[in-house]
């Protein structure tokens, strides 16, 4: 039997090694950063990153204050944090005259929290 910590550990390691396929083939540049989304057990967080000057240019995760403190009533669980997180992160984006980003999933399935994340993203005006 495996132990636990082994199989966190190798779970961990299989992410990394998708993240890094992708990596091989996402970008980011000036024109058009890349959207990298990390995503833990109780939170998800997203940076708007240039990987040619390697500068973060916007970031947010669902431990800002904007979010944090979101009535109880609206909150409805993480994927809903996440929506709400996607769509503050486009608008700190494009105060930043941001409009086109290239999606990097992180090595996770594009499914529940990343994928309510990057709805938001596009429903708060980002394009990828």
């Amino acid at each position: 039997m495996i132990k636990a910590s082994r199989l966190r550990k190798s779970r961990r390691l299989q992410r990394l090694r998708r993240h890094g396929r992708i990596r091989k083939r996402v970008h980011g540049t000036a024109s058009r950063p890349r959207l990298a989304v990390y995503r833990s057990l109780r939170n998800i967080e997203g940076q708007v990153i240039d990987d040619d000057r390697q500068h973060t240019l916007a970031g947010l995760s669902t431990l800002a204050p904007e979010l944090r403190n979101a009535a109880p009533a609206e909150a409805g669980g993480k994927i809903a944090a996440a929506r709400r997180a996607g769509k503050l992160l486009a608008a700190r984006a494009s105060e930043r005259g941001i409009t086109k980003v290239v999606f990097d999933r992180g090595g996770y399935r594009y499914h529940g929290r990343v994928k309510a994340f990057a709805e938001g993203a596009r429903e708060g005006g980002l394009i990828f």
